[in-house]
């Protein structure tokens, strides 16, 4: 009876061990995951990419936007290549890095089009790719390009017969508008330059108030602008590049404000649907006189890689390999 009672304790031990291995597993993995997620997250890049594949996705899916397979294969596979040729030319030392590259031919989809029926005929998207790389790389200014790559490329292709922008197919969405806009602002907190968009879209909706204010228009009409879904990708994910952006606060409202009354003068007074990419390309063009009126250190990216993955030290550190 005693061995019985003994063995039956046995077993309660065991089992009470093994629960709480399994508990400590468990929580062990659950502590890594979230060590795994907050690393992730640690640079917007990471952010901005997965925000953009998805609005690329439910733009072809749910929203039936002309975005042809050739066309984003194309301005892929350009910005990387370029990327590498980019990077084995002005910075050998440095080990290839291709979240740039991704973010860039993700906008250059969402926002740009061209014939695409074949690979041959992206070649307008291929080179919109090869030019917004390029221009990272050629077009500096103190350790930082003076253009947004994917605004540039725009700009410089819209200039041609061979491609277009269809801001008008977003159309006004308000809980689109509003979902984009929370993505934006984790990604833009991240990268420290939340307040740029922020500025950005105050200015421009008080110009478009006080425009309909002064024709005598309803404000349906500029509250249903300002939920355009275009207007709302080029202010969380364009204009808040914190690469060509200014380093300290002031200079970057006035960066934001006076790219706003641009866009605003173009597409209202000079009609020029495209006046948003045009504002911005024409603000960064003055942006290194802001950087030299309001010396700061330039913005850097952290360093580490795509993947970032948690090793568990003696001490309970988390360390990135």
């Amino acid at each position: 009876m005693s061995l019985q009672r003994k063995h039956g304790m046995d077993q309660s031990q065991s089992h009470i061990e093994s629960g709480k291995s399994t508990s400590w597993h468990t929580l062990g993995g659950h502590k890594l995951g979230a060590r795994a997620l907050a690393g992730f997250f640690r640079d917007a890049r990471h952010g901005q990419i997965l925000v953009l594949a998805v609005l690329l996705f439910f733009g072809v899916a749910w929203f039936n936007f002309d975005i042809r397979p050739w066309n984003v294969t194309a301005a892929l596979m350009a910005a990387l290549i370029t990327q590498y040729g980019g990077q084995k030319l002005f910075t050998p030392d440095r080990s290839l890095d291709f979240r740039s590259p991704l973010i860039t031919s993700l906008s250059l989809s969402l926002l740009l089009r061209a014939d695409g029926h074949t690979l041959l005929a992206a070649w307008p998207m291929a080179a919109a790719g090869f030019i917004a790389i390029t221009s990272k790389f050629v077009l500096r200014f103190k350790n930082k390009h003076i253009f947004n790559p994917a605004n540039l490329a725009i700009v410089v292709m819209i200039l041609t017969p061979f491609a277009w922008t269809t801001p008008g197919q977003w159309g006004p969405m308000m809980v689109g508008a509003v979902l984009m806009a929370g993505a934006g602002f984790f990604v833009t907190y991240k990268a420290a330059r939340f307040d740029v968009p922020l500025v950005f879209l105050a200015s421009y909706g008080a110009l478009l108030f006080a425009r309909a204010l002064w024709l005598g228009d309803p404000f349906t009409i500029p509250w249903l602008n300002l939920q355009n879904g275009a207007l709302i990708l080029f202010a969380f994910f364009m204009i808040s590049d914190p690469m060509t952006t200014p380093d300290r606060p002031l200079p970057r409202a006035i960066f934001a404000f006076t790219t706003a009354l641009l866009a605003y003068l173009l597409q209202y007074h000079f009609y020029n649907s495209e006046g948003l990419f045009i504002a911005l390309t024409l603000t960064c063009l003055v942006r290194p006189l802001l950087d030299l009126a309001f010396p700061a250190t330039p913005y850097q990216w952290p360093r580490g890689p795509f993947v970032i993955i948690p090793r568990r030290t003696p001490h309970e550190k988390t360390t990135f390999l």
